[in-house]
């Protein structure tokens, strides 16, 4: 019984150091882990937008009289050249020489202007054919393998973005025949008799009815709007961003257009960055200084044939892109000493390392230094994960 009851004290003291030596063992920490990895990587700037029409045409009496009942509504279709108003002129309550003198004028800037419009097509004409055939060119590298699918993809957008601007350009020579006309017809009627006919306001280009301005019948001034038409098939995006994002967009800038209603993002390349800022107030209150940015779509128009003017988008600006990158979790940094680091599992336990980071996007970070593939690194660290210490590696 003796031995026993020493036997059973024995026991009993093991069980005490054993719970004692537990207590002071260090418990690991329970983490999230994450490889590094590589592929591609993309830096963006997100904003929303709308969608304008580039060409619009706003059809103006060019003399005063009286302005017949519009016919047309927001959106009909109408071709160069159809009748869309008709006015019949007054007579000239004061007709004198210096009237006719700044008729005449006018019909000699007009002139000019549509002499320049022809010319800006010559010019615009040219860079199309040139971008078609470094096109062609660049699709017969492309399929050779000698030059890289975001080559090409470059030289298919700029090929459509000439091509746009010739669209848009011969449309300006037809616009400026229309004022060509209208400044005509201002000189005619600044005769002294009265005038006899009516005129007919003409559409100068194909397209649609965005805005009738005087639906009724009425008197009307020289030069005052009538309506407004456009081609709803030249579609641009603005965006304004701000300024401190601005800088880093340029001309011919990837951008991709999400949420418009579609399915697939539509692509566009840059076309204009406005040179100089505007102050605007955010939904906050707060003042911005943000810049007007133009990009154009190179999507099919098949693909986005029901956007039109003034839709709603999302611009997601692509200011830096690599196809093999060193990424980490942007979770798994943390600053020391002035710079990054992250803590990497190695044995069973944190080990701190310092990491140098390039460029950032919000989720992934690019490794210049510090990190090799495949390594795994704890993401989100709480403040029981320390250098050293044991963790116990756990997924969601």
């Amino acid at each position: 019984m003796r031995r026993h009851r020493k036997m059973l004290v024995a026991a009993a003291l093991a069980l005490v150091v054993i719970a004692v030596i537990y207590g002071l063992m260090e418990k690991p920490v329970r983490v999230q882990t994450q490889a590094v990895s590589r592929g591609p990587m993309t830096v963006s700037v997100e904003e929303d937008g709308k969608t304008r029409v580039i060409d619009r045409y706003t059809i103006t009496a060019p003399v005063a009289g009286f302005l017949r009942r519009i016919r047309l509504d927001e959106g009909d279709p109408v071709s160069a050249g159809q009748d869309v108003a008709t006015l019949e002129p007054l007579r000239p309550e004061n007709p004198d020489p210096r009237t006719r003198a700044r008729a005449q004028a006018d019909v000699d800037a007009a002139e000019a202007a549509l002499r320049r419009a022809e010319e800006e097509v010559e010019r615009v004409a040219a860079e199309a054919d040139y971008a078609q055939a470094e096109y062609r060119r660049k699709q017969g590298l492309f399929k050779e393998g000698i030059v890289s699918q975001d080559e090409f993809d470059r030289a298919e957008a700029q090929a459509r973005a000439a091509e746009a601007a010739l669209k848009s350009a011969r449309f300006a020579v037809e616009v400026a025949r229309h004022q060509l006309e209208a400044a005509r017809t201002a000189l005619r009627y600044t005769a002294e008799a009265a005038p006899s006919e009516a005129i007919e306001l003409k559409s100068p280009v194909t397209g649609s009815v965005f805005e009738v301005f005087r639906e009724s019948e009425g008197v009307v001034s020289t030069g005052e709007a009538v309506m407004e038409i456009g081609d709803p098939s030249a579609l641009e995006v603005e965006v304004d961003l701000l300024s401190d994002d601005a800088v880093k967009v340029e001309p011919g800038t990837r951008v991709f257009f999400e949420r418009w209603g579609g399915g697939d993002p539509l692509e566009g390349r840059v076309r204009v960055v406005e040179p100089s800022g505007f102050l605007k107030i955010s939904a906050l209150g707060v003042e911005e200084q943000r810049v007007l940015i133009i990009s154009d779509i190179t999507s099919p128009r098949e693909v986005w044939k029901n956007l039109g003017d003034e839709y709603r988008v999302d611009a997601s600006f692509v200011i830096w892109e690599g196809e093999d990158v060193l990424r980490v979790p942007e979770s798994a940094l943390f600053r020391h000493e002035g710079g990054w680091a992250v803590f990497v599992v190695e044995g069973g336990r944190a080990s701190l390392r310092p990491v140098e980071i390039g460029q950032r996007n919000g989720v992934t970070a690019q490794v210049l230094s510090g990190l090799s593939e495949g390594e795994e690194v704890i993401i989100h660290p709480n403040r029981d994960v320390e250098d050293g210490a044991r963790i116990k590696p756990w997924q969601e």
